[in-house]
């Protein structure tokens, strides 16, 4: 059992930059493929970013590639989700998530935090 909590979400301009972290209780977050989603009012929780146990591999949508970066500290048990020339259309609640593989699927993913809500004003 993985308990995951994110943190760092909140109000931001267009352009401006925010950091994610996601903190992992219970077991140890380097047996698992980890990933970040995002949820709009009135939309389907979509992917944004994977990272691979050791770090070592990222994937992203094509939406944020560029612009955001996942990494981790297993050290640490934590995840980060660096989020730069955030957007309007970034606005959404942010979770992360903890799975056996990384992959950009949502039902892959057995773990999840409650969520940190992202704003972009214009």
């Amino acid at each position: 059992q993985v308990q995951l909590v994110e943190s760092g979400g909140g109000l931001v301009q267009a352009g401006g930059s925010l950091r994610l972290s996601c903190a992992a209780s219970g077991r140890t977050l380097s047996s698992y493929g980890m990933g970040w989603f995002r949820q709009a009012p009135g939309k389907e929780r979509e992917f944004v970013g994977t990272i691979e146990r050791s770090g070592g591999t990222t994937l992203y949508a094509d939406s944020v590639k560029g612009r955001f970066t996942v990494s981790r500290d297993n050290a640490k048990n934590t995840v980060y989700l660096q989020m730069n020339s955030l957007k309007p259309e970034d606005t959404a609640v942010y979770y992360c998530a903890a799975g056996p593989y990384m992959v950009p699927i949502v039902s892959a993913y057995k773990y999840w935090g409650q969520g940190t809500q992202v704003t972009v004003s214009s």
